[in-house]
């Protein structure tokens, strides 16, 4: 939680940062393509790490690797010295860190709980997060219009110390890595496979990829609504973060009371519905407290969407290839918002931030549409792929 408060503090500090220094919607887009390109190129190579070699070292390495970037990011803030171009290298090696660190932190979970809590600890994990998305933009909101964005930098960094501080305390089971035959192309190529052939995951991850790369951007440009369209500034910046932060936390606390996988792709299906109308009548709001109000809704719905597919897919995966399919979730995720950013800047140059998310919007409402029809068949594919799981998992247990 401290560690994550820290990351969201630093995401707005920085966006804030680069909009302050160059007042461009297209700068704003580049750096979000430069921290999370990466991930969409090496998130493979980061499920073969994950599958391969014990995941608690393995994310235990990335967060130190983490906290160092963002320390460098501070000393160079701090000392009145960062350029641009820093902040666009400091980021890509961000999102290469992120790459090995998302498909490792993702498929350590089930180490850490027995399958049949794995719902409650995924709805856990978000509550956490989105707890700190309301925390911390609220903070660094106050902070960088108080002292300046050095400081959430710094204090960034040092959250790390607390997430590494409870890896290292951690007792988990010796990893089993997977089998290690053939070359690590073919290891990613068997990856991909498993996704293609399985309709209900490729269904879940196609449309989180759409999500991804025409919705998510509206975050990207939050700093221009922030300033141009509500004319409020870095704290009206940390305001609409946080209700969408508000609204993600209401979404993961409703998926921890869950207690079996039932209805979930409906869940899917009606999430993704509800975030493309939320965002086209976010792009038409010239309201301050209006704009906030849809904005818990965008939240919610998103993170409804995410926690409820996240959940899905873990369910149907088995362990020798979690790391992998996770690889593929976090570049639907992650990897493909650097497409989704720089489009959205350089559209939002020329039709302006509104008409760009509400654009965005509308193709997400299309994508739902499709989803809806599609849904049927889907939850045949799924329910049989997470009996076939359940099933493997009790004769491992009774072997045991």
């Amino acid at each position: 939680m401290i560690s994550l408060v820290g990351t969201w503090m630093q995401n707005l500090a920085q966006a804030w940062l680069v909009y302050r220094k160059t007042g461009s919607m297209v700068m704003l887009g580049g750096i979000s393509f430069c921290s999370q390109i990466p991930i969409f190129l090496l998130s493979p190579v980061g499920g073969i790490v994950a599958d391969q070699y014990p995941r608690h070292r393995v994310v235990i390495a990335t967060q130190t690797a983490s906290m160092l970037l963002a320390l460098a990011l501070a000393a160079l803030t701090l000392t009145d010295t960062v350029q641009i171009w820093h902040i666009f290298v400091l980021s890509a090696l961000l999102g290469a860190v992120n790459a090995f660190d998302v498909p490792a932190r993702q498929s350590f979970i089930v180490e850490m709980v027995d399958r049949t809590d794995l719902m409650n600890a995924i709805a856990l994990n978000s509550s956490m997060f989105n707890v700190s998305r309301v925390i911390g933009p609220a903070i660094a909101g106050i902070l960088v219009a108080w002292i300046g964005e050095g400081w959430c930098f710094f204090a960034n960094g040092v959250s790390y110390i607390a997430v590494i501080a409870g890896l290292l305390l951690m007792h988990v089971a010796p990893h089993r890595p997977g089998p290690r035959n053939g070359s690590p192309v073919a290891h990613v190529i068997e990856g991909f496979r498993f996704v293609l052939a399985n309709r209900a995951i490729h269904a879940l991850l196609i449309l989180l990829g759409i999500a991804s790369v025409t919705g998510m951007p509206f975050t990207v440009l939050m700093p221009v609504f922030a300033d141009r369209i509500l004319h409020g500034g870095p704290k009206a910046l940390g305001w609409l973060t946080g209700c969408s932060g508000v609204g993600a936390l209401a979404a993961a606390l409703l998926l921890a009371s869950r207690q079996t996988l039932k209805g979930l792709s409906g869940w899917v299906a009606i999430a993704s519905t509800t975030f493309g109308a939320g965002l086209v009548i976010f792009g038409l709001s010239r309201t301050y407290w209006f704009s906030g109000a849809i904005l818990v809704l965008v939240g919610f719905s998103i993170m409804l969407q995410m926690g409820a597919s996240n959940t899905l897919i873990q369910s149907m995966i088995p362990d020798h290839l979690r790391g992998r399919v996770m690889s593929v979730y976090s570049m639907m995720i992650l990897g493909m918002a650097p497409f989704g950013g720089l489009l959205a800047g350089l559209v939002a140059d020329r039709l302006g931030a509104p008409v760009t998310v509400a654009i965005g919007g509308v193709v997400c409402l299309i994508a739902a549409a499709i989803f809806w029809t599609q849904l049927p068949e889907i939850r045949v594919h799924a329910r049989r792929m997470i009996a076939d799981q359940q099933a493997l998992t009790e004769q491992q247990l009774a072997r045991e």
